[in-house]
């Protein structure tokens, strides 16, 4: 392989980080991550809202090479979690690999010289011949398409870019959207704020962390004897994925999930019109499930009030419902998740023949296992297509990949080769199974989500449990690959 590098990869969350970990361990040394930010991190550097912590278990938002046995509680709170980024960076010896305030606009693939041409904002061209995006799919605010934001004369912002300078104390703060990262901080706010006017559009179906935090001699055991450590991490993640025969439409798993939540909906909330406001209508699973130990409880504060009426416009002095109600706000909050089936965008990638990935992904998304495209040689996607859950932990997922991306590098590399792609026919058998599968999840069902396109195609969500995912990643199968 030739060019200034051996990779480039971009983006330095999750999937970024465990790349260059495992390329630089294979022996690809010229690497450089690419992060337009200024430091390691990705959803866990940019989303510092108060509350936010992980929904899956501490234990498996771990890489499993590099356990933490110092987790404070039961889900890691979000500062802890950033720092442990930080510190396996340093542990491995990557954090040299890694090229803040750097944003890539695009990259070309170079059929002649068989490279990836990356373009980063300023001009500056990178070449290598294998390209990564470690992008992910929770890193593009969205706002709902909601007319008149601009106009609004107090403060307002996304969850993902808090304004902690922003004194809430005896304010009328207006949170717009009630879905994961809602959920985590409006129990916080509600602290300080006068009045908290939540806008949910559709309710969630709600279960229970259970949070706790470890004490000190469950993290000395972790510390003292890993294998306790790496057994719960095991146990814990062997549990979740039993939890994907609730996402199966019509399961017994699927009616005692809901049952769970029903439950715990029916046993927190007494009021008839608030728990009204908070039934699902839909099969559970159809939209994300969230967990919370507090937010049922927050909404019975006399300072909270839920809002189910649409809403149609922001104004100067607040929000204007569809019943033509003004709800008036001192602070707007922007609950509104993420533009998520995207993916790559704003990132501009142009492969063989001048074909655009958005020319490609034009009907929605799709990759060969998640990870390759047919058309883009040399391109592995972490975090990429289908390769979201909604029972377990995607840092599974992402080693996975990482770990496949680096036996099909290896090949290449083996066989003398400059480019691997995944071929069309491949790609194509390896989708249309894919979505027959997902026809029969709860992803399929009549709600609106961020797992599917608005013509109803989910390009977010993988079709099984994680063990599933990791045995067929296992070893790529080189025959649905061409090389040249």
């Amino acid at each position: 392989m030739s060019g200034d590098l051996d990779a480039i990869v971009i983006g330095a969350g999750f999937g970024g980080l465990t790349a260059a970990i495992k390329l630089k361990e294979a022996g690809f040394s010229r690497l450089v991550v690419l992060e337009k930010a200024d430091r390691i991190g990705g959803t866990w550097r940019e989303n510092t809202y108060p509350g936010a912590c992980c929904d899956v278990p501490s234990r498996l938002y771990s890489l499993s090479f590099a356990l933490n046995p110092d987790w404070s509680r039961a889900y890691s709170p979000q500062p802890e979690i950033r720092d442990y980024m930080e510190r396996v960076a340093d542990q491995f010896g990557v954090k040299g690999l890694f090229r803040f305030n750097t944003e890539v606009e695009a990259a070309d693939w170079d059929a002649a010289a068989s490279l990836w041409r990356v373009t980063v904002k300023g001009g500056e061209v990178l070449s290598a011949p294998v390209l990564v995006s470690g992008l992910g799919q929770l890193n593009k605010p969205g706002y709902a398409g909601i007319p008149g934001r601009e106009t609004f004369q107090g403060d307002s912002w996304h969850s993902a870019g808090w304004r902690h300078d922003v004194d809430l104390t005896g304010k009328t703060v207006g949170c717009i959207g009630a879905g994961a990262s809602a959920i985590q901080y409006i129990p916080e706010i509600a602290k300080q704020a006068g009045k908290v006017v939540i806008f949910q559009r559709s309710p969630n179906y709600i279960v229970p962390r259970l949070d706790k935090p470890f004490s000190p001699f469950a993290k000395w055991l972790f510390r003292t004897l890993p294998f306790t450590d790496r057994a719960l991490r095991w146990f814990t993640w062997k549990m979740m994925d039993l939890r994907f025969q609730a996402f199966r439409t019509g399961t017994k798993s699927a009616e005692n999930f809901k049952a769970l939540a029903l439950k715990y909906l029916d046993d927190t909330i007494t009021d008839p019109v608030l728990k009204a406001k908070l039934t699902p209508d839909y099969p559970i699973g159809c939209k994300r499930i969230l967990v919370s130990d507090d937010y049922y409880q927050t909404l019975v504060k006399p300072n909270v009030e839920v809002v189910t009426e649409a809403v149609k416009e922001i104004t100067p002095t607040g929000v204007r419902t569809g019943d033509g109600a003004e709800h008036a706000c001192d602070v707007l909050i922007f609950g509104t998740g993420f533009i998520t089936t995207d993916f790559i965008s704003p990132v501009r990638i142009t492969g063989r023949d001048g074909l655009t990935i958005n020319e490609a992904w034009k009907d929605g998304a799709e990759a060969y296992l998640g990870v390759t495209v047919a058309g883009f040689p040399n391109l592995f996607l972490l975090y990429g297509p289908n390769t979201n859950l909604g029972h377990n932990s995607i840092i599974v997922m992402i080693e996975a990949q990482v770990a496949y991306m680096v036996e099909a590098l290896k090949a290449l590399k083996t066989r003398g080769a400059k480019a691997l792609t995944v071929k069309p026919q491949a790609h194509a058998r390896f989708n249309a199974q894919l979505q027959q599968d997902l026809a029969g999840t709860a992803w399929a069902g009549s709600c609106s989500s961020w797992y599917k396109t608005d013509s109803g195609k989910i390009t977010n969500n993988w079709s099984g449990d994680t063990a599933t995912y990791v045995k067929l990643m296992k070893q790529p199968a080189l025959e649905d690959y061409e090389m040249a």
